[in-house]
C-alpha cells in the first residue's frame, strides 16, 4: 500500500465525501476512500433484541455515551463509544459531540430537512453588521444547489421569500390541516410567515451517501474504499509543500499503514477533519484553525393543545402535519437584543401527550391524558449561533483515543445573544398559539447545550484572506494547494438552516473545481 500513489484520497464517506467521490470518479479520476468505521450489515446490525438479552437490560453501559441524547443500549452500536474516542471540555461548559463511525457516517441518520442558505447568512456582515461575509454568495452556489436538490429529491413549496430561498423542488401543494392553517392565519395577521417545510424524499425513505451518491461512484470503477481505518496524520513533502501521505491504523488489529496521494480531500466531519489537521500540524499559517466553532440552538419552544381536537374529536382534517416559520427577525429592521436569525419547526400531532405537560398525577392525570389525546401542537427553535473566535477546539495531548491519537478539547458556550433569541422565539410562539385559539401547556426558554443540534460547523473557515481563514472559496487550503476540506468545517456562519444540503452543495462545487484544476495540471 505504501508504494502506491492514488490520484485523490478521500477521507470520510458521509454526504460530503460521497459527493466528492461521485463527482471526481464521474470525471474519470481514480479515488481511494478511507473510513473509520465498518460497512453496515443491515441484517445483523439492525437486529432488535429484547431488554433481557442485553448486558445492562436496556439501560446501557455507564459512561459509554453520556453526551448522545439519542442513545440507548438498543442502538449503542450506532454511535462512537466515548471511552474509545473521548474528548475533553470545561466542566462548566458541556459540549455534546454526537459521532457516527459507520460507512456513510451521519448521512445514515439525517433528518432530511433541506434548506438553502440565503444572502442574509452568506453576507451577514454586509447586511446585518455582525460576523464575517462568506467569500461566496447565493448566486455562486445556486446552480449547484439545484443539482443537489434533484439528486436528493427535495420536496418543497415556492414561497418567494428572500430569507427562505426557493429551489428545484418536488412540488408540495398539499394543504395544511385545520390547526396548522389556523396557526398560519395567526402568523399572517402578525407579519410572521408560516410556510411548508422542505425535506429530501430520497429513495425508499433513505437519503444517505450510501444509497444516493456512492453507488454512482462505485459504478464508474474508479472508486475503492477501505473501511475500519483511522487516519492519524497527514504529512507534507518538504520540497514541494504539498501533502503527500496519510498515515492510518486498522481499527481492529491496530496495524499501522500509510498511502501516498496526489490530492487529499477531507470529509471527516467538522471536528474530525480539524482534529486531523491540528494533529498533523499543517495548513494553519493563519492561526485560526480550530476557532469560530458554531452550531445551532435547539430545545426552546412550547407545547399546546388544540381544543376542538380533544375528547376523541381529533382527526386527520384537524390535526397532523408540520410547518416552518423561516427567519423573520433582523431582515429589514433590527431586533432590540440579539443579532442573527432563527426559525421555528411546527408540529401538529394525532398521538398522545407528554404527562409532564400537566401538573397532575394519578387518576386525574390519566383522565386529562385521555381527554387531550390527539390535540398536541408544538414549536421548537432552530437558532443561529454567532461565530466567535473564542469558541474553539484544540488538541489535548494529555488524552489519547484507543489508537493513541491525541483527542480534541472543546471550549464553547452560549451568550446573551443566543438566550435572548430563544426567549423571543418562545414569546413569539406563545403569541401566535394564543391568537390561533390554542391552550399553551408548557414553555421552555432554555436551549439545549452546545452540540445538541448535531450541526457543528466552522473551525476551518473559508475566506479570501489567507491571514484570517484556512480555505479559499473553493474549499482549498490557502497553504497547501492539493488539500481540500469539503465538510461543514468550511462554514463562515451557520444560520438557522440544517446544513446538510449546503455542505453537500459546497462539496460538489469544490470537487468540480478540483477536477478541472487536475485536468489543467494546476494540482
Amino acid at each position: 500500500m505504501a508504494e502506491e500513489i492514488v490520484d485523490v484520497l478521500i477521507i470520510g464517506s458521509g454526504h460530503s465525501g460521497g459527493m466528492a467521490a461521485k463527482v471526481l470518479t464521474e470525471k474519470g479520476i481514480n479515488c481511494l476512500m478511507l473510513n473509520a468505521g465498518p460497512v453496515v450489515d443491515m441484517n445483523k446490525d439492525t437486529e432488535v433484541k429484547a431488554a433481557y438479552q442485553l448486558p445492562y437490560r436496556g439501560f446501557m453501559q455507564p459512561g459509554q455515551l453520556p453526551h448522545v441524547f439519542q442513545a440507548s443500549e438498543f442502538n449503542a452500536n450506532t454511535w462512537v463509544d466515548e471511552k474509545e474516542v473521548p474528548y475533553t471540555y470545561d466542566p462548566e461548559n458541556v459540549y455534546n459531540w454526537v459521532r457516527v463511525r459507520l460507512f456513510g457516517g451521519r448521512s445514515l441518520f439525517w433528518s432530511r430537512q433541506s434548506f438553502r442558505i440565503s444572502d442574509y447568512e452568506f453576507k451577514a456582515k454586509s447586511r446585518g453588521g455582525y460576523g464575517d461575509d462568506w467569500p461566496i454568495s447565493l448566486a455562486d452556489v445556486a446552480p449547484y444547489y439545484s443539482r443537489v436538490e434533484q439528486i436528493f429529491r427535495v420536496r418543497g413549496h415556492i414561497d418567494n421569500l428572500p430569507q427562505y430561498p426557493d429551489g428545484n423542488f418536488v412540488p408540495d401543494d398539499v394543504p395544511f390541516t385545520g390547526a396548522l392553517q389556523r396557526f398560519a392565519d395567526a402568523g399572517k395577521r402578525k407579519g410572521v410567515p408560516v410556510c411548508k417545510a422542505r425535506s429530501s424524499e430520497g429513495v425508499n425513505g433513505l437519503a444517505s451517501s450510501v444509497n444516493l451518491l456512492l453507488p454512482d461512484a462505485f459504478a464508474t470503477g474508479k472508486l475503492r474504499a477501505i473501511p475500519n481505518v483511522v487516519v492519524r496524520k497527514l504529512t507534507v513533502d518538504k520540497n514541494t509543500g504539498l501533502v503527500n501521505e496519510a498515515h492510518f491504523v486498522d481499527r481492529i488489529s491496530h496495524r499501522e499503514m500509510s498511502v501516498k496521494a496526489r490530492v487529499v480531500v477531507l470529509a471527516c466531519g467538522t471536528l474530525e477533519s480539524t482534529r486531523l489537521l491540528l494533529n498533523s500540524e499543517i495548513a494553519n499559517s493563519s492561526g485560526v484553525m480550530g476557532h469560530y466553532l458554531i452550531d445551532q440552538i435547539y430545545g426552546a419552544g412550547i407545547a399546546c393543545s388544540v381544543p376542538e381536537a380533544r375528547d376523541g374529536k381529533s382527526n386527520s382534517q384537524i390535526m397532523g402535519g408540520s410547518a416552518l416559520i423561516p427567519r423573520f427577525r433582523n431582515l429589514d429592521s433590527k431586533a432590540p437584543n440579539f443579532q442573527g436569525g432563527y426559525a421555528l419547526n411546527i408540529f401538529s400531532s394525532t398521538g398522545g401527550m407528554d404527562p409532564r405537560n400537566f401538573a397532575l398525577y394519578g387518576e386525574e392525570l390519566q383522565r386529562k391524558l385521555e381527554s387531550y389525546h390527539g390535540s398536541g401542537f408544538y414549536t421548537g427553535i432552530m437558532g443561529e449561533v454567532l461565530a466567535r473566535y473564542e469558541n474553539h477546539v484544540r488538541i489535548n495531548k494529555d488524552v489519547n483515543d484507543a489508537w493513541g491519537i491525541p483527542v480534541l478539547h472543546i471550549e464553547t458556550k452560549y451568550t446573551d445573544n443566543e438566550y435572548n433569541m430563544a426567549r423571543d422565539a418562545v414569546d413569539t410562539s406563545i403569541e401566535l398559539a394564543e391568537a390561533a385559539g390554542f391552550e399553551v401547556l408548557a414553555k421552555n426558554y432554555k436551549p439545549n447545550p452546545p452540540g445538541y443540534s448535531i450541526h457543528e460547523l466552522g473551525t476551518c473557515r473559508m475566506g479570501n484572506d489567507p491571514k484570517t481563514s484556512v480555505l479559499n472559496k473553493w474549499s482549498q487550503s490557502h497553504d497547501i494547494k492539493n488539500l481540500f476540506v469539503v465538510d461543514g468545517s468550511s462554514f463562515v456562519s451557520g444560520g438557522w438552516q440544517n446544513p446538510t444540503i449546503t455542505l453537500t452543495t459546497l462539496s460538489m462545487r469544490a470537487s468540480e473545481y478540483l477536477a478541472e484544476q487536475m485536468r489543467q495540471g494546476n494540482v
